[in-house]
C-alpha cells in the first residue's frame, strides 16, 4: 500500500521506522515547518524518502503542493501527532483515506493538550486511531485503547504513557489498515470536550488571592509539570515565578 506519511514528534519517528522495517512503500513526507519540528531529522532519515518527495506542512493548502502530493498516487494517509488541520482536497486524495492516532480517548480531548485535561478536567484519558474528516479529531473511531491515570501522574509521565501507547496501538491496528478490514464507528460530533491550543493560558497563572481546593490546585500543577518547559505560575513584583511539581511516594 503506497503511503503519504505525516509526522511529527517521538511518535513520528517511531511509526516510520518500524513501517520500513515492515517493508512498507512510504511514496511522500509531510512534516511540520521548521520551527515546530521535533525529531525531524530522525523522521526524514528513517523514511529514506527522496528530498523531492518531502513537504512543509504548513503548504497544504498551496495548489503546487496538493498537486506534487497527487502525482505520488497515495492509497492512505498515516498522521502521528501531526500538528496541522488537513481539509479537503487533500483528504480526499487518497482512495483508502487518511488515519490519525491521536492521544486520547475521543471523543474526549479532542484537540491540543489531550494530557494535561485528562487530569484537569478528570476525563477519561487513552490514545484512538480514528479516520481523518473535515473536523478535529470527529473522524470515524478504528481503535481505541484506555490509559489509567494514576494520583501522582504529571503532565509529562500521562504523556510518556500515552506517546508509547499511540504505537503500540497502531502497530497493532495496521494489518487490518492494510487489509482494509477495519470498523468504522461514528462519533458523537457534541460528546466529549474540546481544547484549542490558548486554552492553556486560562489555567498556567495561579492567582494568589484566588480559593483553591486542594485537589484542584496539585492537579493544575501536576498537569502543568513537563520540563523542560515553564507551565504554572504565580507572579510577585512584576515576574512570572513557575512552579512544578515532585511526586514521591513513602515507600520509595
Amino acid at each position: 500500500m503506497r503511503i503519504l506519511f505525516l509526522g511529527n514528534n517521538w511518535v513520528g519517528w517511531q511509526l516510520v521506522q518500524w513501517l520500513q522495517e515492515q517493508e512498507e512503500e512510504i511514496v511522500g513526507l509531510v512534516i511540520h515547518a521548521v520551527d515546530r519540528r521535533k525529531y525531524g531529522d530522525e523522521i526524514i532519515n528513517s523514511s529514506k524518502v527522496d528530498p523531492a518527495r518531502i513537504f512543509d506542512g504548513s503548504k497544504l493548502h498551496r495548489s503546487a503542493t496538493l498537486e506534487a502530493i497527487k502525482s505520488l498516487r497515495p492509497e492512505i494517509g498515516v498522521s502521528a501527532l501531526f500538528g496541522y488541520i488537513l481539509r479537503s482536497p487533500f483528504i480526499d486524495m487518497m482512495s483508502a483515506g487518511c488515519v490519525n492516532i491521536h492521544p486520547a480517548l475521543l471523543p474526549y480531548n479532542r484537540g491540543a493538550y489531550p494530557n494535561v485535561w485528562s487530569i484537569i478536567d478528570g476525563t477519561p484519558a487513552g490514545v484512538t486511531v480514528h479516520y481523518i474528516d473535515e473536523g478535529v479529531d470527529t473522524g470515524d473511531i478504528i481503535a481505541q485503547r484506555e490509559i489509567h491515570v494514576e494520583p501522582f501522574d504529571t503532565g509529562i509521565s500521562l504523556y510518556n504513557k500515552l506517546e508509547q501507547a499511540c504505537v503500540d496501538l497502531f502497530k497493532e491496528t495496521w494489518p487490518m489498515l492494510r487489509a482494509g478490514q477495519v470498523p468504522r464507528v461514528a462519533q458523537e460530533k457534541r460528546a466529549g470536550t474540546c481544547h484549542c491550543m490558548h486554552d492553556i493560558v486560562g489555567i498556567d497563572e495561579i492567582d494568589l488571592d484566588r480559593r483553591y481546593c486542594a485537589r484542584e490546585l496539585i492537579d493544575i500543577l501536576r498537569a502543568r509539570t513537563f520540563p523542560p518547559y515553564s507551565g504554572a505560575y504565580f507572579r510577585h513584583e512584576g515576574r512570572k515565578i513557575y512552579m512544578r511539581l515532585l511526586f514521591e511516594s513513602e515507600d520509595g
